[in-house]
């Protein structure tokens, strides 16, 4: 099945397309459905946390992070999939580079959010 890409650019376009991408991720992929938590929790807890919103954006920006990077990691994966489903071991590397990279994100949001966290109840 070819995929036949549409001609000419149209914003509309590209927003729907990354939409279903992340529509099709959040679905399909447990770790995504966990970060969404995540990340639903973390916003609550911004809203009556009375902390400054340069902190609040700084917390916001690592949980967002950290979807940005499971999104790589599953796109990675996908087309890892697509190419082989036989291992290989630069397979494996590449997927296990692209988990390594949600770690990395995951790791930056618990080191702002312990920063700010040790601002906040023991002062700088």
């Amino acid at each position: 099945m070819a995929f036949e890409k549409p001609s000419g650019f149209s914003l509309w376009r590209n927003f729907i397309n990354s939409l279903n991408g992340f529509i099709e991720v959040s679905r399909r992929e447990n770790p995504m459905k966990a970060e969404l938590i995540v990340l639903a929790a973390g916003v609550l807890v911004l809203i009556f946390w009375d902390i400054a919103i340069w902190q609040k954006a700084v917390l916001l920006v690592s949980l967002l992070l950290i979807i940005l990077a499971e999104l790589v990691n599953s796109s990675i994966e996908r087309v890892v999939d697509l190419v082989t489903k036989d291992f290989h071991e630069l397979a494996k590397h590449a997927k296990d580079a692209a988990s390594a990279g949600v770690l990395v994100a995951i790791l930056i949001a618990l080191i702002a959010w312990a920063v700010v966290a040790h601002i906040y109840f023991f002062g700088s």
